[in-house]
């Protein structure tokens, strides 16, 4: 297979390779070291030239959901572009149809006027009686229909990913919270989700007791929920036993059932229902939404990968063949940088990343300064040369070690561009920018994830014998693209 001539990037930095050692065989030994020195500062000059734009840097604005129709119907809107996307990548799949029923039915309750509220935390804390003692004694009488929905126990094994929902949440403890109760206490706030912390079985403490709980409570929830929306009750308070003594001397003992104690949680809510009541809705259509957006985001995600894997592999075994073919080292630089800018410019079109040729260039100079800034080179190469002695045919040929590791490297490139362009906006795509930081992170966890020596082995296996039937030639350099 040779090259595709529409790829002009590729092929030049290549073709410049290949003219390079071509130049470097043709020379006699008396002026080998004048020449390589000519052959070095030609390819300094070129690797400048790719290298030399700066990156331009993303700054991130997330939304801020808020409860207004407006900002509910807008993220329908996004939600509704993001399936339609998936639904234009993915013709054959049934998710998009699917999601999109989803959205249609939130569309259609943005009025809604009954409210749903989740009771949700650890167990035995009182969740249920909290429930039956609101339908019984006090959500009845209210204008509004009121919905409860109660959580599996959180904190336990067999329910560690509860999911979380509703207009409204009632978190309820049995006292002063613990470091897993706060932290998905956080999270909830920090996803904007409405929260009242309601510290049941306040009658099994003692009035001292009951004020320095409900103050730690205060303190630790400082910043995160406000001290209105941290209520003391006692949904099912346990009965007392009750010793009346008689006039004849004797004792009669007997068992008095005590008041639930919900004042202060039913005049929170009453208040809530009458200043809150639709922006709790919409602010709940805005995270469903966004749900329902993230999940067409993950499907749609998984349909460009599959088309980008094989591009990668493409050139990781371009950039082994044009490393392994030039014994000269110096000229490495030139091919692997002509490869991975077309790399930058192909992944970025199956993520609707419009790259210009300077930002594709800025791209690829980042990933490779980054891997040999962070040490990577170094600690793969060495790795990739012990691995090499095992294949003893390929290990002999003097480019094996240096071929292989352009391949790797270029994979590790290529799949730490798939990372970082999943985590981008979908509405943000198009605009080519890159968060040069974040992508230096996502390099770093994916050198990681392909660190395995079962993995290394058999990658080195698979380009080595790849290699192996090469000559050491500039024919190899047209081995592997379409």
């Amino acid at each position: 297979m040779t090259l595709n001539s529409r790829r002009p990037i590729l092929i030049g930095g290549i073709g410049l390779s290949a003219a390079l050692w071509l130049l470097e065989t043709l020379q006699h030994s008396g002026s080998e070291m004048s020449e390589t020195a000519l052959i070095g500062l030609a390819a300094a000059g070129a690797g400048y030239w790719w290298w030399r734009q700066q990156s331009p840097t993303l700054e991130l604005a997330l939304p801020q959901p808020l409860a207004n129709r407006e900002a509910a119907e807008k993220a329908i809107a996004t939600s509704e572009a993001a399936i339609n996307l998936l639904a234009l990548e993915a013709q054959n799949s049934a998710d998009p149809a699917h999601l999109t029923a989803k959205l249609d039915r939130l569309r259609a309750e943005l009025d809604r006027q009954d409210l749903r509220i989740t009771v949700t935390g650890g167990k035995a804390v009182g969740k249920t009686a909290l429930i039956q003692v609101l339908n019984s004694n006090w959500a009845s009488q209210q204008p509004s229909k009121l919905i409860f929905s109660e959580t599996a126990p959180l904190f336990s094994n067999t329910n560690a990913d509860a999911k979380i929902g509703g207009d409204l949440v009632l978190f309820v403890t049995a006292g002063d919270i613990t470091d897993s109760e706060f932290k998905t206490l956080s999270q909830l706030a920090s996803a904007l989700q409405r929260v009242l912390l309601v510290w049941n079985k306040l009658d099994q403490y003692l009035p001292a007791q009951q004020s320095q709980v409900l103050q730690q409570l205060h303190q630790r929830m400082q910043g995160i929920l406000g001290a209105e929306d941290i209520i003391a009750i006692a949904a099912s308070p346990n009965s007392i036993k009750v010793r009346q003594h008689q006039a004849d001397g004797t004792v009669q003992e007997r068992i008095e059932n005590q008041v639930s104690q919900l004042e202060p949680l039913t005049a929170r809510f009453t208040q809530i229902l009458t200043q809150e009541r639709q922006q709790l809705v919409w602010a709940s259509a805005v995270r469903e939404a966004a749900s329902i957006k993230l999940e067409a985001k993950t499907l749609l995600n998984g349909v460009r990968r599959d088309r980008s894997i094989p591009i990668i592999e493409q050139y990781q075994y371009i950039a082994a063949a044009a490393v392994f073919a030039n014994p000269v080292p110096a000229l490495d630089l030139l091919a692997t940088t002509a490869i991975s800018t077309q790399l930058v410019i192909d992944l970025g079109a199956i993520y609707q990343q419009k790259f210009s040729l300077d930002q594709a260039k800025t791209v690829a100079a980042t990933l490779a300064s980054q891997m040999f800034k962070l040490g990577l080179v170094e600690l793969s190469t060495q790795t990739i040369t012990g691995l090499l002695k095992s294949n003893a045919v390929t290990y002999a040929a003097g480019g094996a070690v240096q071929g292989i590791s352009a391949a790797y490297f270029t994979r590790i490139a290529g799949l730490s561009l798939i990372e970082h362009f999943q985590s981008q906006e979908i509405e943000n795509s198009a605009q080519g920018i890159f968060n040069i930081d974040q992508l230096t992170k996502t390099l770093q966890a994916v050198f990681m994830q392909n660190q395995q020596v079962s993995f290394l082995q058999s990658f080195v296996n698979e380009v080595a014998s790849r290699l192996s039937p090469q000559t050491s030639g500039p024919q190899a350099v047209n081995s592997g693209v379409n």
